[in-house]
């Protein structure tokens, strides 16, 4: 969940499109300002300005920052990716008044994930993101802080405590597993978007870790979660100006009203659920997630009795919004990154026919893939790290905001200054891994045959904020792609285009939608066992 549950989420960093049409209702002296600022812009009549750091910067502006020079119809990833040609691997700019660097090498992310991550681990306080999280009571987008340390402390044991690391979470995925390849195999012969059955197999594997319910497809309560997850998905990222300038959260906005009634629907919900399993806790084993946040909840109050103030305690807040990032974080980034990896292999059947006869001689058709299979299936592993490297998820990594006077590379930052770490350019970057555009699963083998893991590969990042639920990530994708192509092979139908390859970025950098049909390998025929 980047790939995975409360995974290293998309950055949320969206340039904003041309101005709306709120902005008119900006105070009129503003909204002159600004027009008397583009025209001095057009006419090259404001000097580029250089700010104090080391760091190469962009020009900017008065109130508009760096924007006017960031407006070249690229997504953030790649426009950074071009960026670097002119001013190095380490750049910065200004985002209206925030000054933002730029990381576009592993060795600099290193350094801000990792061998400095403390002083790189808090978050910038932002209009959207804190609509969404009951103002940071999440572990994504939450500050640094002692209680965010807590609370990512809770929700590590809380998997532990699930179930983490037994059959448990295993047997849970196989069984969305099976309900999928039904959907997929009724299909018959005829091509078809494969995303909506994806999605709603990864929506109930987060369901049932969850809050323990399992949804047929068409089930009225599954639908409205699917909903109303789409409806944030679509919303959120819409939010650039606001995030910018957050005072034009007091002016209308439909994206931010849709936003609020998509996480009024979301919070209706999870409360609900909440309720419930407070009404039924017991001090037995934890029946899902929930069940295990609630139990950690009330250990962390025994152990913090010292302390009245909720603002430094694990409040039913944090436990509901650790649930809702679970379907935020879960359910795109999986769902996304399997769907990468099956348009990959419709142009790479040669990939697909490999995986295969892996699977067909280290477990064969008699019985399910188990996560014990792992260590005996190599390539189909590389598969997926390939998947992961070349269609990064989230190409720009949440925002990071320095907590202390630093620096990256040698370079002095100060306090309070935002970082962006491009995974894009670092998963692409033609010094470490050879043809970067290619799909090339092989890059993860030594000559040997043996996995590597290269030092530029990070998918799930580093460091305190690396992604909490990794494992079960790489749980999700391993299972749910073994399974299929254990069962089925995938194909374009006749006289169809190869599936897009360039993306959309929202949320998650998304695949175009693409069709495909769906065969039954020998013994699979009945989809199950």
């Amino acid at each position: 969940m980047s790939s995975g549950l409360l995974a290293s989420l998309p950055s949320f960093v969206s340039f904003p499109p041309p101005f709306p049409l709120s902005f008119l209702l900006v105070p009129l002296v503003l909204s002159v300002g600004v027009v008397v600022v583009w025209f001095l812009i057009t006419h090259g009549s404001i000097p580029k300005t250089k700010p104090s750091s080391t760091i190469p910067c962009l020009p900017r502006l008065p109130f508009l920052g760096s924007l006017p020079w960031l407006r070249g119809g690229l997504p953030p990833h790649m426009l950074f990716s071009q960026l670097v040609h002119r001013y190095g691997s380490l750049f910065a700019f200004y985002l209206g008044p925030h000054y933002t660097v730029v990381v576009n090498n592993h060795h600099h992310a290193k350094e801000v994930l990792l061998q400095r991550g403390r002083d790189f681990a808090g978050r910038p306080s932002m209009v959207t993101t804190s609509l969404l999280t009951r103002g940071g009571k999440d572990i994504a987008f939450a500050d640094y802080s002692p209680l965010w340390k807590l609370h990512r402390r809770l929700v590590h044991n809380s998997f532990t405590l699930f179930g983490e690391g037994t059959s448990r979470l295993q047997d849970i995925v196989l069984s969305s597993v099976d309900s999928l390849c039904v959907e997929l195999f009724s299909g018959g012969r005829r091509g078809f978007d494969p995303m909506p059955a994806v999605t709603r197999a990864v929506t109930n594997v987060v369901c049932t870790l969850v809050f323990s319910a399992t949804y047929r497809p068409g089930d009225a309560e599954l639908q409205e979660v699917i909903q109303y997850n789409d409806c944030i998905v679509q919303t959120i990222t819409r939010g650039g100006l606001v995030d910018i300038y957050p005072w034009l959260k007091f002016f209308p906005n439909r994206s931010l009203s849709k936003l609020k009634d998509s996480i009024t629907v979301r919070d209706r919900l999870l409360t609900r659920k909440l309720e419930e399993h407070k009404a039924l806790l017991s001090d037995g084993d934890p029946c899902d997630l929930l069940d295990a946040l609630l139990k950690g909840q009330k250990d962390s109050v025994r152990g913090r009795r010292s302390s009245t103030l909720e603002d430094d305690r694990i409040t039913d807040d944090h436990v509901l919004m650790t649930a809702a990032e679970a379907f935020g974080a879960g359910v795109e980034t999986t769902s996304t990154t399997l769907l990468w990896i099956l348009a990959y292999l419709l142009h790479h059947p040669e990939v697909q026919e490999r995986v295969q006869k892996e699977l067909d001689e280290q477990v064969g058709s008699e019985r399910p893939v188990s996560m014990s299979d792992r260590g005996r299936l190599p390539y189909l592993d590389c598969v997926i790290n390939e998947g992961m490297r070349i269609r990064p998820v989230s190409p720009v990594l949440i925002p990071h905001t320095a907590l202390t006077d630093t620096s990256i590379g040698g370079h002095a930052v100060g306090r309070g200054t935002r970082v962006l770490v491009n995974m894009w350019s670092i998963h692409h970057d033609p010094r470490f891994w050879d043809k970067p555009d290619l799909f090339t699963p092989d890059r993860f083998l030594d000559d040997h045959g043996r996995r590597v893991t290269p030092s530029c590969f990070l998918p799930f990042g580093a460091g305190p904020r690396v992604c909490v639920g990794e494992s079960l990530a790489r749980l999700e994708l391993f299972l749910f792609l073994s399974s299929l192509l254990q069962r089925m092979s995938f194909k374009l139908p006749d006289g169809a285009p190869a599936p897009n390859l360039q993306g959309r970025l929202g949320v998650v950098l998304q695949p175009l939608p693409f069709k495909v049909v769906v065969t039954p390998r020998p013994g699979w025929e009945a989809g199950t066992r």
